[in-house]
């Protein structure tokens, strides 16, 4: 409780300090780097502080928690909400203030649009921050293919950051229309984002038309009943690769699966699209400590070569 308690102390003090503090998780218990405290996160989205529950905790921590919480902060500026992601439905309780009727996750000057107390995700992932700072500082002047979107994030951040183009292509319409009202909450070029209701594995004539690309994202559920499992789907997306993008590029492979490791998605690479060429796997955020590395969100750089032309030769006529 202690060490949960100076994060919230640490978060008193950014409030007391700054009128505007970017989204960030305030502890994370689930890397196993603070025993008997798995079962917890915090968040900060402005001015919520979200509490999420994977357990039922321990008898009295809520009571304790909730108490020292209410010297911290100003009840009537600031948000506590408990989710319960062991219970079915992942039910919210707000405990203190008013859930404002639209929440945002704030990166800088870029707001994304959250769906808290309404669904078990948020709408933005906090621990995915490094997979956007890169694809931030490779955007410019790219077409950029975005694969699994969700709600875009990926997508506003490099048209911001001076992407030519940006396809998304989830097979929800639900979260891309989230995307499209991301695009226009930050006032974005609406010509340079594109966005398809697509079933991924089912769709690549329809993907690979609107390329060629020079930069390819794949941020995949690691399981998804009926449409996506990571250990046997995510060889099909590699596979494609070399013709969705022709002219050679980058790829920005994301996988958060526990139970998959770095190498498991490496050897993918090596069995399924040779040609690409390990560049490095992006450290993971420091607001996400984990015990054992191949637990955490795994983000791997990939580059491709040019495609090589096979040109038949005709033999010499004697």
């Amino acid at each position: 409780m202690n060490a949960i308690i100076e994060r919230l102390e640490l978060l008193a003090e950014k409030i007391a300090a700054s009128e505007l503090i970017d989204s960030y998780r305030v502890f994370h218990g689930r890397g196993h780097t603070f025993p008997g405290l798995e079962f917890v996160t915090v968040d900060f989205f402005q001015p919520v502080i979200l509490v999420t529950l994977f357990a039922e905790p321990p008898h009295n921590f809520l009571t304790q928690l909730i108490n020292k919480s209410r010297f911290l902060f100003d009840t009537k500026k600031t948000v506590l909400l408990i989710q319960r992601r062991y219970i079915a439905g992942a039910p919210s309780e707000c405990i203190w203030g008013v859930l404002p009727e639209h929440c945002v996750a704030r990166r800088g000057n870029l707001q994304f649009a959250l769906h808290l107390a309404q669904q078990q995700n948020s709408g933005f992932f906090l621990d995915m921050e490094p997979g956007r700072a890169w694809i931030e500082q490779n955007a410019r002047n790219k077409r950029i293919l975005n694969l699994f979107a969700y709600t875009c994030a990926f997508s506003v951040v490099a048209v911001a950051a001076g992407a030519e183009c940006v396809v998304n292509v989830d097979m929800s319409s639900a979260a891309l229309n989230l995307g499209r009202s991301n695009h226009i909450r930050n006032s974005l070029d609406k010509s340079r984002s594109e966005f398809l209701a697509e079933n991924i594995l089912k769709s690549w004539s329809r993907i690979k038309k609107r390329g060629p690309y020079d930069v390819v994202v794949i941020d995949p559920p690691s399981y998804q009943k009926g449409s996506f499992i990571a250990e046997k789907d995510y060889a099909k997306v590699i596979r494609r690769l070399p013709e969705l993008m022709p002219e050679g590029g980058m790829v920005l492979a994301c996988l958060n699966a526990p139970e998959l490791s770095d190498v498991f998605l490496r050897k993918l690479f090596l069995e399924n699209c040779t040609s690409a060429e390990f560049v490095e796997r992006l450290r993971p955020h420091s607001d996400f400590p984990d015990i054992d590395p191949e637990q955490q969100l795994k983000l791997l750089v990939y580059r491709l070569p040019p495609a090589v032309s096979q040109v038949s030769q005709v033999p010499e006529q004697i």
